[in-house]
């Protein structure tokens, strides 16, 4: 069974999780891999489907915050400019990017056949992060049916987590990273809300790394290096937002990378995208005014640590979660879980 950071005795903060301690304790939202894991490649898709409808009919709130721009990223323009997802997100190395892009515009035009026809054409979201260490990333592995198997692979309930989907050759602290997840749960006018983040854990030097116990794990063989690594946060929440309290929001999940000891490296990508399953967009919609609930922004603190909590302890599922990986080139990356292991009590 796959171990994550609870079973060593270690938390983050001090909210409560939800059940599963995951992204899919909010309602709706589903998570599906695909991994490649064979010869000199070690890459995949990871899907994350906001909701089980027509997402572009449908489209849901959503902000990005850039924490360090060196990434190549596709859709964040227009989700920034519009505050709003009509698509899947898909997560993959670097150079996937463009075949993770074709796949969601060949579902969308599948499910939509107005779009580039009586309405506009459509903005997928592919976020990225290179595990050419690991990987070959110049083989160009992936392909659109990788990426629809991910997205047919969604699912509700536990999430796969560490070497898995597009998590499968990344590299975090100098251990092995990967894919990981966390959720909090918290109360606002009588009623329970849920937070959650699913992390892509591809950055940190070796040695910056910080436990919440305040240990400071160094991988074996540790050599000085630039941070080049990126991560990328996927927060999702049930609470009723607007773009721009979504924007702080994600901002937030740069608070759960410092308590790592990230400081977003010169060449390091760290991009968070956040969305609510709440109050959705209409793409039909017929009226010229409509209702929007939002938050009190005098309550926002309560997501604004739920996020941070949920992001610190992402990222360590993730790593915990990995396994030591060798990959191309005889690359190789230790795992956290088994640094634990070798440290405990």
């Amino acid at each position: 069974m796959t171990q994550r950071l609870r079973d060593f005795g270690l938390t983050c903060g001090i909210m409560q999780p939800g059940p599963l301690n995951a992204i899919t304790d909010v309602a709706g939202v589903r998570v599906g891999h695909h991994t490649l894991s064979q010869g000199d490649l070690r890459t995949g898709f990871t899907a994350l489907l906001p909701h089980d409808g027509n997402l572009f009919r449908r489209k849901l709130r959503a902000a990005v915050d850039i924490i360090n721009g060196f990434g190549k990223s596709a859709g964040l323009m227009q989700l920034a400019e519009l505050g709003q997802i009509e698509t899947p997100l898909l997560l993959c190395n670097t150079l996937g990017v463009g075949t993770g892009f074709d796949a969601l515009v060949t579902r969308a035009l599948a499910a939509n056949p107005d779009i580039g026809r009586e309405t506009g054409t459509v903005n997928p979201v592919v976020l990225e992060c290179n595990d050419g260490y690991l990987s070959d990333i110049r083989a160009r592995a992936l392909t659109q049916d990788h990426a629809f198997a991910a997205l047919d692979a969604a699912s509700a309930g536990p999430v796969a987590e560490g070497a898995v989907g597009a998590g499968t050759g990344m590299s975090a602290f100098g251990f092995k990273g990967g894919i990981g997840t966390a959720s909090r749960r918290f109360d606002l006018d009588g009623r329970a809300f849920t937070l959650g983040v699913l992390a892509l854990a591809n950055f940190g030097n070796a040695g910056d790394l910080v436990l919440p116990d305040g240990r400071r794990p160094v991988p074996p063989e540790t050599k000085p290096q630039a941070e080049r690594g990126s991560v990328i946060l996927v927060i999702a929440t049930d609470v009723p937002l607007e773009s721009r309290q979504l924007q702080r929001i994600a901002r937030r999940g740069g608070a759960g990378l410092a308590r790592l000891g990230a400081f977003w490296g010169n060449g390091s990508g760290d991009i968070a995208v956040a969305f609510t399953t709440a109050s959705p967009v209409d793409h039909d919609e017929r009226k010229d005014i409509v209702a929007l609930g939002a938050l009190n922004e005098s309550r926002i603190d309560t997501p604004f640590r739920a996020a941070a909590e949920a992001t610190q302890e992402a990222v360590l599922n993730a790593m915990v979660a990995a396994p030591a990986t060798t990959g191309r080139d005889g690359h190789h990356r230790p795992s956290l879980g088994d640094w634990l292991r070798a440290n405990a009590g």
